[in-house]
């Protein structure tokens, strides 16, 4: 019965009546709310900066960073501690509620962004058009039949083995793309695409062993060995990544078996329905080609990432590169007739499905920015609890410190999704605060690590996380609903790694 609905899609649906859940928009809205209330309540502060200089793989690098003796409240004249109160509207270049939509969407830093999500989109919009991927997955089905379920594990470990090794994240919104037909097609659903795509990324990249955007930068700044401790973080990273293939396993089988319990079933009609309408397999040179451009693209942007540490510029460029190249081989091959007009088309569809996810970003971005922004010299809401935290965070039993480590860079991450970012801005204070809890500064490192990680499964600041929700087709709602259930798995096992290695002195 619900596949006949899904074929009907003009078929007017009862409204229901019940309570739901608001909109991602709405939820972002309040905690602007929440936002301007601390700035009522917090006076703001600064740190001064320092130059940090460590050593990766032979060679010196050197870090801006906090000095976290150096915070003070900002004062006036009369030497009363300063508020930077938000109001409804704009005061020059301060963000009100009512303009920190606007001011997120237009920053420089969610403008990039943004824009490379409209990029990514629209050159997949182009590939999607050809019908290649369609005929390939058709093609792969067949050959495949009975052996469905080996392309969970080693899709999840795969991914995983990236976001360790060199901190894979954006790039998988890439391939979500062509994966989630696939999946939906296999009889699971969008959020399994998820779970073997970003989150495995993610995965890998709060527990590794290397990563150079995050554990390097973290342990160069907090004067640890770079690249020490890789024994104990290997291990870590395979039990963590065993675990998400198992939790995303049994989520498979279970909408294997009950297409209904699916918490992504509304969305995935699209694609259900592109199964319906395809009728033959083609498949010729030009789809050739057009495979091989998206695979020789994959192979680009991971090269450039490993060896020139190409941002999201550079890799934007990649793909743009890619949907021009593969426009080019549909309208010469005539792959589903297309023209010149019609690459532009899919273009512009497929940079239309990026947009709402592009708002969230922006809307998320505001909210940073009425909390003073992430810039440590600038005085600030945000440093001011920046500092609170760390204090609390000293003056605990060594044990409670190390886990309160974890929980607030956990929370900070909803700010500060960056690893490097993040790393620059808490490490410099954790790290000596961690020496007077009597805290190793490799265990401040793991509670860094696994909370800027593990909180990119859900926090709708993340940029890749809603690009990869978009191209599924997922809302943010109907993932929290599922992911949480994992996010607490995540959190205990976390705590009691981090606990764990601290009474072992891991060091």
């Amino acid at each position: 019965m619900a596949e006949v609905i899904a074929q009907n899609p003009s078929q007017e649906v009862p409204r229901s009546t019940s309570w739901q859940m608001p909109d991602t928009l709405i939820l972002i809205f309040f905690v602007g709310v929440f936002a301007v209330l601390l700035t009522y309540l917090i006076p703001v502060g600064n740190f001064a900066s320092e130059q940090v200089a460590y050593v990766v793989d032979g060679v010196e690098k050197v870090r801006t960073v906090i000095d976290p003796d150096s915070f003070a409240y900002a004062t006036d004249d009369a030497g009363q501690e300063i508020y930077k109160s938000v109001g409804l509207f704009a005061t020059g270049s301060e963000p009100g509620l009512m303009n920190f939509a606007f001011a997120g969407l237009s920053s420089g830093s969610a403008v990039s962004v943004i824009m490379f999500m409209l990029v990514i989109g629209g050159a997949f919009g182009v590939v999607m058009r050809t019908g290649t991927i369609d005929n390939g997955i058709l093609r792969l089905i067949e050959k495949t039949k009975g052996s469905e379920a080996l392309f969970i594990p080693v899709l999840f470990f795969l991914f995983s083995l990236g976001g360790a090794v060199f901190g894979m994240g954006e790039e998988a919104v890439a391939f979500a793309i062509i994966i989630v037909p696939l999946m939906v097609r296999l009889g699971y659903d969008g959020i399994t695409t998820v779970m073997v795509t970003y989150v495995a990324t993610q995965i890998g990249f709060g527990t590794s062993w290397m990563n150079p955007f995050s554990v390097a930068i973290a342990q160069g700044i907090a004067g640890v060995p770079v690249l020490s401790g890789m024994t104990f973080r290997v291990v870590m990273w395979f039990g963590f990544t065993l675990i998400g293939i198992l939790f995303t396993m049994m989520y498979a089988a279970k909408i294997k078996k009950d297409p209904e319990s699916s918490y992504s079933r509304r969305s995935d009609a699209y694609f259900r329905n592109q199964a319906l309408n395809m009728v033959d397999s083609r498949w010729n040179i030009g789809d050739t080609l057009v495979l091989l451009t998206v695979a020789a693209t994959m192979v680009w942007v991971v090269w450039g990432v490993i060896v020139h540490a190409w941002y999201i510029g550079e890799i934007a460029s990649q793909f743009f590169t890619m949907g021009l190249v593969a426009g080019v081989i549909a309208v010469t091959f005539r792959l589903n007739d297309m023209t010149l007009n019609d690459v532009a088309s899919a273009f512009k569809e497929g940079a239309g499905v990026m947009l709402a996810p592009a708002l969230l970003v922006g809307f998320a971005k505001g909210v940073l920015l009425m909390l003073g922004g992430g810039n440590t010299g600038d005085a600030s809401v945000l440093n001011s609890i920046l500092n609170s935290a760390g204090g609390l965070i000293s003056g605990l039993p060594g044990a409670a410190s190390a886990w309160l480590m974890y929980v607030f860079q956990s929370g900070f991450n909803f700010f500060v999704t960056s690893g490097s970012g993040q790393a620059v801005l808490t490490m410099p204070l954790l790290a000596p605060l961690s020496d007077i809890a009597g805290v190793t500064r490799q265990v401040s490192v793991l509670a860094f690590q696994l909370g800027d990680g593990f909180t990119n499964l859900i926090v709708p600041t993340s940029a890749s996380l809603m690009a990869t929700l978009g191209v599924c087709r997922i809302d943010w709602r109907d993932w929290a609903k599922f992911v949480w259930r994992f996010m607490v798995l995540l959190f205990v096992l976390a705590s009691f790694v981090v606990v764990g290695a601290h009474l072992i002195g891991f060091a």
